[in-house]
């Protein structure tokens, strides 16, 4: 799949993310769209701890979702993050970039990130959506 992360001239180069994404889309490829996944494990568990290990268990399913769909996480084109608390996700940043890196690996993906009031899930402090190309 042929992706590339755009920069406009003259602009800086963001920490993290990437302002926009070309991605080919032609016959032989295809979009796939994940939900929002937040972190709890299958049987509906979320680990102790707060944001980061809610983190790395949101992106373990989108990497899951990915995959059922044959997709891997270098397909991901664009997330959107959705956070119950702004500062607690800015003081977690280092071990969030960890699992990241480690999850999903490319920063070629455009992204943003939300504070929401509250999520569906009551415990649930992040939630994670995503749109991968894919190709065939």
């Amino acid at each position: 799949m042929s992706h590339q992360a755009l920069l406009p001239p003259g602009w800086p180069r963001p920490k993290g993310y990437a302002n926009g994404v070309s991605a080919a889309v032609t016959a032989q490829g295809r979009q796939v769209f994940v939900a929002g996944m937040v972190g709890w494990d299958a049987e509906g568990r979320f680990p102790d701890g707060g944001i980061v290990p809610q983190t790395r268990v949101a992106l373990q399913n989108v990497v899951a979702v990915l995959a059922a769909a044959g997709a891997k996480p270098e397909h991901i084109v664009r997330m959107t993050w959705y956070v119950t608390d702004k500062k607690a996700y800015l003081a977690a940043g280092r071990e969030i970039g960890a699992q990241y890196r480690e999850l999903i690996g490319n920063y070629a993906v455009a992204m943003a990130a939300v504070q929401v009031v509250a999520l569906m899930e009551d415990a649930a402090v992040v939630e994670i959506e995503v749109t991968a190309v894919v190709p065939e």
